[in-house]
């Protein structure tokens, strides 16, 4: 049996794999836009009160608000629309004097009820906020436009991302003298609506329904995309 020597032995086992070379690749980020028009709306809604105790404000309160939910019924606003998302109640003080302790003097109190409504009729929201406002409403924090269901237009937005990946591509392949092959991975970076706000002071409105404009929404999607180059 021939003995291969030690030198000859090492070769073969550390002998190098010689592997294909990496794949060139172009990596791109491409937005879609689309504007819409809103077809719902949110309100913030509520009623403030003052009283001269903190139950006198407060049942001046309860009895506002139920007028103002009983409005919304009235309107078909359904149960599931109407959600409340703030309830205070504290003293009013006098900051113009004080007692003789320092502290400053109380001179009533304050109660407050605000209640998030949707509007899914768009047509209805003026008819809706001078409603409210004739039966006890007296703050409106604002309102905000938006989508009952964003599919359609997201989807929309994302097929434009990808085209915009495209067109970016096939400009920097061309500038750089290559062509593009095949897409190895397309991630999306994300979508976003930003809701459409208006805002508005304390309520206080002529009879009649309020002037509301809808205005568009803008839709946004964006995706990375990567793709082979071939010479």
């Amino acid at each position: 049996m021939r003995i291969l020597p030690a030198l000859a032995t090492a070769a073969l086992l550390y002998s190098p794999v010689w592997a294909e070379d990496a794949k060139s690749t172009i990596s791109v980020t491409g937005e879609g836009h689309v504007a819409v028009a809103p077809d719902m709306a949110t309100v913030s809604l509520g009623v403030m009160t003052d009283g001269d105790s903190a139950k006198s404000a407060l049942d001046a309160n309860n009895a506002a608000i139920a007028a103002v939910l009983e409005k919304l019924k009235s309107a078909k606003i359904e149960d599931r629309d109407v959600q409340t998302s703030g309830l205070s109640l504290g003293p009013r003080y006098d900051y113009s004097s004080s007692n003789p302790d320092g502290t400053q003097k109380v001179t009533g109190y304050v109660a407050s009820n605000m209640v998030t409504v949707r509007v899914r009729a768009l047509d209805t929201v003026g008819g809706v906020l001078d409603a409210v406002v004739t039966n006890g409403a007296n703050t409106l924090n604002g309102i905000t436009f938006g989508l009952a269901d964003d599919t359609a237009a997201t989807d929309a937005a994302r097929k434009g991302a990808v085209e915009d990946a495209r067109r970016k591509a096939d400009l920097y392949a061309t500038a750089a003298g290559v062509k593009l092959g095949k897409i190895l991975s397309i991630s999306e970076q994300g979508s976003y609506m930003p809701p459409m706000p208006m805002p508005m002071a304390e309520a206080s409105f002529k009879a009649g329904a309020v002037p509301v404009a809808g205005g568009e929404l803008g839709v946004t999607a964006t995706v990375s995309v990567i793709y082979e180059l071939t010479e």
